[in-house]
């Protein structure tokens, strides 16, 4: 079979195509043939390494996380009638050698989740990573709710930084799909277009006029639950907007600046920071995301494409390097890789 692999950190370049051995499933395995394969930035990060120099985990890693594709065989203790279900996958790469960039991908039974009928491959490769990470940002505050339905959110005002971004797109579908009110800040007018058709409710452009005044304006109280992707540069924003028992769930750490907060204005209202990561949440958090996220997507609320504010970007297997680059480029929108 065809997989992509690298055996150093560094750049796009390092990745090469290479033929493997179509591998047998173990006991509570699954194998997958993959037919689209989802780039997210933690995937390039990890290529790259920490700090130059790096050494890679594995004598040979296949890169990427998420994909979606169709179970072809399986190990002991998984159900034979799984042969021919229609699959997305969620960190297939998480500590493991083996990533969804190859035609065959085989990994633990529970994370190939069965594609609700109706949901197209590249809406299952666009999902793991983005949407679980914005289920947990949403369900972390103290006030609830645990797991997301339509009517969880009923009544709150969420604010996304970033909507334009995969995990901004996914929260802002989750929490309107929810019943929230959505606030999202973008930074040009075309990432404003893509965060009303992923359907916020409201989009402020934070480089034109002050964004402080504009979300006061819509929500006078405050806002219940920010989900950031930069969460030192929206400090001041944060706590200006944040309403008593409000939480900022920030998923990314791209900025250099340290986190400063004024602890006792955030104290007396009783203001919380959660940071997420995904891959290391409790086991009970992910399940009942991966249940979540599902449930969303069989409802056809987790669209992808340009009408849905997630610009789709294409690659074939071949050029892998090309699609890792985009996405560390900071292309707008889901890279996808045609695997099959």
């Amino acid at each position: 079979m065809k997989a992509v692999v690298y055996s150093k950190t560094g750049g796009p370049d390092v990745l090469q195509l290479v033929e493997r051995p179509v591998r047998e499933p173990e006991a509570g395995q699954v194998r997958v043939r993959v037919q689209v394969s989802g780039v997210n930035p933690t995937d390039w990060k990890a290529r790259r390494g920490a700090q130059e120099g790096e050494e890679v985990p594995f004598p040979e890693v296949v890169p990427n996380q998420d994909g979606a594709g169709t179970i072809d065989a399986v190990g002991t203790g998984v159900p034979g009638d799984r042969v021919g279900e229609r699959v997305w996958l969620w960190e297939a790469a998480w500590e493991r050698a083996d990533g969804t960039a190859q035609e065959f991908v085989v990994l633990p039974g529970r994370q190939a989740v069965p594609l609700p009928d109706g949901v197209s491959f590249d809406v299952g490769a666009s999902l793991g990573i983005p949407a679980l990470t914005a289920h947990r940002c949403l369900t972390v505050s103290d006030l609830g709710p645990r797991r997301l339905e339509p009517g969880a959110l009923a009544g709150r005002t969420v604010l996304v930084a970033g909507g334009a971004g995969a995990v901004g797109h996914a929260a802002i579908q989750l929490a309107r799909w929810a019943g929230a009110r959505v606030i999202s800040t973008v930074s040009t007018d075309h990432k404003a277009a893509l965060a009303r058709a992923a359907g916020a409710d409201h989009v402020v452009n934070y480089r034109n006029g002050e964004p402080r005044d504009e979300i006061l304006a819509l929500a006078p109280d405050g806002v219940d639950i920010i989900v950031d992707v930069a969460a030192a540069a929206n400090a001041g924003l944060d706590e200006a907007v944040l309403a008593a028992n409000g939480i900022v769930a920030a998923y990314a750490a791209d900025s250099p600046d340290d986190l400063a907060l004024d602890v006792h204005r955030l104290m007396y209202r009783n203001v919380r920071y959660q940071f997420v990561l995904v891959y290391t949440i409790p086991e009970t958090a992910k399940d009942q995301a991966v249940s979540d996220v599902t449930f969303a997507a069989s409802e056809g609320a987790l669209a992808v494409g340009e009408a849905a504010g997630l610009p789709l970007h294409r690659f074939p297997l071949e050029q892998t390097a090309d699609a890792h680059a985009a996405v560390e480029g900071g292309t707008v929108g889901k890279v996808l890789i045609d695997v099959s």
